[in-house]
Formats: C-alpha cells, sequence, structure tokens
C-alpha cells in the first residue's frame, strides 16, 4: 500500500497518466535474497521433475503401443485362419471342377497360411521386430517395394473413405 503522506512519495501527473515516485526496492521474485546456488537446485530440480514425466510418458506410450500390436496380431492371426478355412473349403470345390492337382495346391496354400498364422500368434512383440528388421536387413528392395505398394494401398482406402463420407452432399447425375 503506498502512503501519499511520506514525504519522498509524490503523486504527478504527465501526458501518459500518474508517475508515482518511491523509494521501494526493485523486487527480485523472491521473498528472500537468492543466490546462484539456489537457482542452480531448482533448475537441477525442474530437470529431474521432467526427464521423470517423459520416462513416465515413454513408457505409457510403450505400453499402448504393445497394446495395439498385440490386438493388431490378435485380428491378423484371426484373419489369417478364417483365409485357410475358406481356402480349404473351396479346395472341394475345384477337386470337381478343375481337377484334384488344383484342389491340392488349395489345400497346400491354406496349410500353409494356418501354419504362418499359428508362427505369428506364437511371437513375442519384439520377436516380430526383431523378424521386420532381418528381412529388411537381407531383402532392403524386397522392404522397400513392400512398403511403397501397402502406402498405395493405404492411400487408396484412404482417399475411398473420403470420397464416401457421409455428411458430403451426393450430386445428382445427369442421365
Amino acid at each position: 500500500m503506498t502512503d501519499f503522506n511520506r514525504p519522498d512519495t509524490s503523486p504527478k501527473a504527465n501526458d501518459t497518466g500518474i508517475v508515482l515516485d518511491t523509494d521501494f526496492a526493485p523486487a527480485t521474485g523472491t521473498t528472500g535474497e537468492s543466490t546462484g546456488a539456489d537457482a542452480t537446485d531448482t533448475a537441477a530440480g525442474a530437470r529431474h521433475t521432467l526427464k521423470d514425466e517423459a520416462a513416465k510418458l515413454s513408457a505409457k506410450a510403450t505400453d499402448k503401443a504393445r497394446g495395439l500390436v498385440d490386438e493388431g496380431k490378435a485380428r491378423a492371426t484371426s484373419a489369417l485362419d478364417e483365409f485357410s478355412k475358406l481356402m480349404d473349403d473351396a479346395a472341394g470345390s475345384m477337386d470337381e471342377k478343375l481337377g484334384e492337382q488344383y484342389g491340392q495346391y488349395a489345400r497346400s496354400a491354406a496349410q500353409a497360411i494356418a501354419g504362418f498364422s499359428d508362427g505369428l500368434r506364437g511371437k513375442e512383440v519384439e520377436d516380430l521386430l526383431a523378424d521386420a528388421r532381418e528381412f529388411v536387413r537381407k531383402s532392403p528392395a524386397i522392404a522397400i517395394g513392400t512398403a511403397a505398394a501397402l502406402g498405395f494401398v493405404l492411400a487408396r482406402v484412404v482417399k475411398a473413405g473420403v470420397d464416401t463420407d457421409p455428411t458430403t452432399p451426393a450430386t445428382p447425375t445427369k442421365g
């Protein structure tokens, strides 16, 4: 609170407003005298807290990613099992229509897909990542081609989803 009755203090008017001449010491931002060691300790504490929080967030993100990968793995193995069953069922009609040799090809493919699905189901996330790294190291051209093909397919799926957005009004066709 300002004491206007003190002899060293008097408000003065100028063009921009009132100026108060006081003999107060400038504020340092703390209630006491601050030393360089206190500031260093505070900075170190803040850095330590930030590192701890970053480690916690990283652990949460890693756990979430592992959960998503496990869920994706379960979905993929389920889809592969279904596809294997469909191929095995189709092998019977191939026997009748195309010949036993083609039916046997379908059965072999169904067994290979089922085996791949079982192998995928039995692996942990770290094993799958190690396998992927090894595959890329051994066959970089195939890995790049596969990534490009998957990117193209994903772009087409996203574009198709945007094109069929239900909030976009349909334009009538002439005909």
